[in-house]
């Protein structure tokens, strides 16, 4: 049977750019209007530069949520779904608990399902051998309820809601053994003899316990009731109700209520499994969103996790996805780059049409499936286009780009020139920009064999702009290159008006690749590249094959 499908996350590459973006918000109403059954949702790998965000806001869409890993998480197992215990409960209950469901470890919840602590089966071992804490109902506050139900006994006098304050346990065999033992506030279990049941209510005790299913005289019962003296009667004998009346003691007295490892639904499971490997227990909690207890995992638990069902748009490269993707299921692939390096394990749709935008081939397939484009989504898709073909200027750009990109503007009643403009502004401006923060705007990492480098890109309208973002760059390419874990960065500052492209390197050889690539020597890192504007057809070609040729010369 194939596995069932709960939701589909719909994610674009990392450092997402605007095409990324809306191409998966474009393509998750798509695909719900196709299949209305399945749950489609767009995701963003990464913050969302100022473009995009002028464009979501224009057309009045929300951000994306952010994914930063699709690796299985607690949510992707079998959890089970045991209740949690009041704090009340008794050991006894609890031990009888875990007999029926076959499970060692009960959870403690307050009324609101918040996690209090837990008690193990060891635990209540522990307390059944601690034999010598005769203060333990006292210390413990144990309530009556708790004793009548593990003892199987009946009140005969006092307040079943009440609880032991004080005192010890004692056994009452005779009135001579009971001298000096008995003191005010005990509780003494005795046997039918009413001298003993009659000395234990002289002294003072707080609970009398008759065993042996003996009753107790209604004079007794009376003269208890004088000294405030409840009185328990049970079936069992003497042995068996001291051996179990301190099982009777509440779970709150034994429980763990510190430190302890917990889980949310979205906990990965591979951080789970370490934090479990440190400790003697085999069952943890589970929390929801809000913190609330809704089960327990255990490692057997995590054998056989639900992969997460994903859709990749606008990329193809290991480098460039969310982590954990050779643990998801890939059901798709739309793209309009090279063929990556993502390999999987079953076939699935893939579709790489060499366009200048993921968008156009989106618009392609809502009009292959009938589906009409609302003016909202119509704008993002055109904002793609004209982000990524750099409105029309770029040598990725097809007449086929151009044309569904003014279909789109006559359905968004955008002006795509004009819109073009103030989107290439919006992301242009550095006001209270980090550096940080404009490198990442739009980087990806490239690999093929034993090369890897990453290539950042930024389009400005002005000079003055273009210049600005080069001065806050590059004193920062060299922390970049360390952050990234790439022996060698390069970053475009594209000119749209001019056609043109600044791009500055930094890493070991990075200015010889750049000049062998391209026929241009670098001046202190920075190389001017008239006619280059396009990351994916004029520089990723060109240093990818300048780098393998170095190296087959190496």
């Amino acid at each position: 049977m194939p596995e069932a499908i709960r939701k589909v996350n719909i994610i674009g590459h990392l450092n997402p750019d605007t095409d990324s973006i809306c191409s998966a918000i474009a393509y998750s109403y798509l695909k719900s209007k196709i299949d209305p059954e399945t749950v489609y949702e767009a995701r963003r790998a990464g913050a969302v530069n100022r473009e995009t965000a002028f464009v979501l806001k224009h057309f009045g869409h929300q951000e994306p949520a952010l994914i930063t890993t699709v690796t299985p998480q607690i949510k992707d197992i079998e959890i089970t779904k045991q209740s949690g215990i009041d704090g009340e409960t008794s050991l006894f209950v609890a031990w009888r608990l875990m007999r029926e469901v076959q499970i060692d470890t009960l959870c403690i919840t307050d009324h609101y399902n918040n996690l209090d602590g837990l008690i193990t089966v060891k635990d209540i071992a522990n307390a059944n051998m601690d034999i010598f804490n005769t203060n333990l109902l006292a210390t413990a506050r144990t309530r009556y309820l708790n004793i009548i139900e593990t003892l199987n006994g009946t009140m005969v006098l006092g307040d079943i809601d009440g609880a032991v304050e004080a005192g010890d346990i004692c056994i009452g065999t005779t009135p001579s053994a009971m001298d000096g033992v008995v003191k005010k506030g005990d509780t003494v279990l005795v046997t039918n003899s009413v001298e003993s049941q009659l000395f234990a209510i002289e002294r003072g005790a707080g609970c009398l316990i008759a065993c042996c299913g003996a009753e107790v005289k209604e004079t007794l019962v009376r003269l208890a009731k004088e000294s405030n003296c409840t009185i328990i009667t049970t079936p069992l004998d003497t042995y068996a109700a001291a051996r179990l009346i301190s099982m009777s003691i509440p779970v709150r007295a034994k429980m763990l209520d510190h430190d302890i490892i917990n889980f949310t639904m979205n906990t990965p499971l591979e951080v789970a499994q370490q934090k479990m490997s440190k400790t003697r227990h085999r069952f943890f909690p589970v929390k929801d969103r809000e913190g609330r207890y809704v089960g327990m995992v255990s490692a057997p638990n995590m054998t056989d996790p639900k992969k997460k069902h994903v859709i990749l748009v606008d990329h193809a490269e290991r480098a460039q996805t969310v982590d954990g993707i050779e643990e998801a299921e890939i059901m798709e692939i739309i793209d309009h780059h090279r063929v990556g390096n993502i390999e999987t394990n079953s076939p699935l749709y893939y579709r790489c049409q060499p366009v200048g935008c993921t968008c156009t081939i989106i618009y392609e397939m809502y009009q292959e499936q009938g589906v009409e484009i609302p003016p909202s989504i119509a704008g993002l898709m055109m904002s793609a286009i004209l982000s990524d073909t750099l409105c029309f200027r770029s040598p990725t750009c097809t007449p086929h780009d151009v044309e569904v990109a003014r279909s789109l503007a006559e359905i968004c009643g955008e002006d795509p020139e004009e819109f073009a403009d103030a989107m290439f502004d919006a992301g242009a401006d550095l006001t209270g920009r980090t550096a940080d923060e404009l490198f990442n705007a739009d980087f990806k990492v490239f690999s093929r064999g034993n090369i890897s480098f990453g290539v950042g890109q930024g389009s400005y309208m002005t000079e003055g702009s273009r210049k600005d973002a080069e001065a806050l760059l590059e004193p920062y390419m060299e922390a970049a290159a360390k952050a990234k874990d790439v022996p060698m960065i390069f970053y475009m500052f594209t000119d749209i008006k001019n056609q043109s492209t600044d791009m500055l390197c930094y890493g070991a050889a990075a200015d010889i690749v750049l000049a062998r690539a391209f026929g241009i020597e670098p001046k202190d890192g920075l190389a001017v590249l008239p006619g280059v504007v396009s990351r994916k057809k004029q520089v990723i070609p060109a240093l990818m094959g300048t780098l393998q040729t170095m190296e087959q010369e190496n």
